[in-house]
């Protein structure tokens, strides 16, 4: 059983993380996902030059709630000054731990040597480091990659010497700065990594089920799984994560009616946190989760992104869910489904040989 420490007060038992993900882990997200299972969650990246000038729209995204702890912030740079004073202004807010990005891949963060461009130089991100850990009491975290490129994978070398700047942990997506989302997550390094150095040690990439969980836990020795993309629109892959990890049973997924009214839920945390018109803007992003494999759920997906209030968005959801609960059991099994908003139409079309 792995046991993910950080700091003095977090010790959690096969820990299943919430991983930062930039207009995603938002606080509204984050409740979701902590509600489902998520031992730990993470705020979005924010930048450190931002908070420095004290830009209200950053400062904002710092805001979170007692329900979510234990909760990290984490934040982004490459200077001295702006990452060790927002650093401090971060603590002020009195998160369980500060995560410094040292894994972005995105043009317009490396171009600024933040984010991946740190891999580089890792003499570097060992300096700005070890100053981030000496002006703050918080436990100190960060977050990278293997390397740039296939040909300069240098991640245990630099867990070695974030190690030595005196970070808490290290979550590590095991993909380099070059691969982005792309190619097959290299697992493999984590066990290297582990054998490296004593602090605890959180695996990112390509986990995408309850079993994907299990599998990174015995194959590598991980201290902690994380999980990102996965978790989009699907905030129960914790619960099931959980119920894998403590029964070994595959767990019995979310029902329909669930899962709509989760969105719901979800949404009107939205609405909350921005108000009704960006809530719901902003929100389109997760209905690809939420409604993922349900039958013909793009049409469903085309009126609700054009929809501009709650009242029309549960509206097309209750709809569309008294059609799946009333008419779908009762089809005859020769036949597929084409569903459309309006639960009076109803086309049954002989199925299409897929041999």
């Amino acid at each position: 059983m792995a046991i993910l420490k950080i700091g003095d007060k977090i010790q959690i038992e096969n820990a299943v993380i919430l991983a930062p993900m930039e207009d995603v882990t938002e606080k509204p997200f984050r409740l979701i996902c902590k509600e489902y299972g998520a031992d730990i969650v993470y705020s979005e990246f924010i930048s450190s030059e931002a908070l420095f000038r004290k830009v209200e729209k950053s400062i904002k995204k710092i805001d979170f709630d007692e329900a979510e702890r234990p909760i990290g912030i984490q934040i982004f740079g490459a200077n001295d000054e702006p990452m060790v004073e927002s650093a401090k202004f971060v603590e002020s807010f009195n998160p369980d731990f500060l995560d410094i990005n040292y894994g972005c891949w995105v043009k317009n963060v490396v171009r600024h040597n933040a984010g991946a461009a740190m891999l580089k130089n890792p003499k570097r991100m060992q300096e700005l480091t070890r100053l981030v850990v000496e002006s703050v009491k918080l436990p100190v975290t960060v977050k990278t990659r293997l390397g740039w490129d296939r040909q300069s994978i240098v991640i245990v070398e630099v867990a070695k010497m974030l190690e030595d700047a005196g970070i808490a942990a290290i979550a590590i997506h095991c993909r380099t700065r070059e691969e982005a989302h792309k190619s097959q997550a290299d697992w493999s390094w984590i066990e290297k990594v582990k054998q490296s150095v004593k602090i605890p040690v959180i695996l990112n990439g390509d986990v995408k089920t309850p079993q994907d969980v299990k599998r990174a836990f015995d194959e590598t020795g991980c201290d902690g799984v994380m999980i990102g993309r996965a978790a989009i629109g699907n905030p129960f892959i914790f619960r099931e994560a959980k119920e894998y990890l403590s029964t070994g049973q595959v767990p019995e997924p979310p029902t329909v009616s669930e899962r709509i009214e989760v969105c719901l839920k979800h949404l009107r945390l939205n609405i909350r946190n921005k108000g009704e018109r960006y809530g719901v803007i902003e929100f389109r992003k997760f209905y690809s989760g939420y409604l993922k494999g349900l039958p013909d759920s793009s049409k469903v997906r085309s009126k609700l992104v054009v929809a501009e209030s709650y009242n029309e968005i549960e509206d097309l959801l209750h709809q569309y869910l008294r059609f799946l609960e009333e008419k779908t059991d009762y089809l005859p099994n020769e036949f597929e489904t084409v569903v459309t908003l309006n639960p009076a139409r109803i086309f049954l079309l002989p199925k299409v040989s897929k041999a």
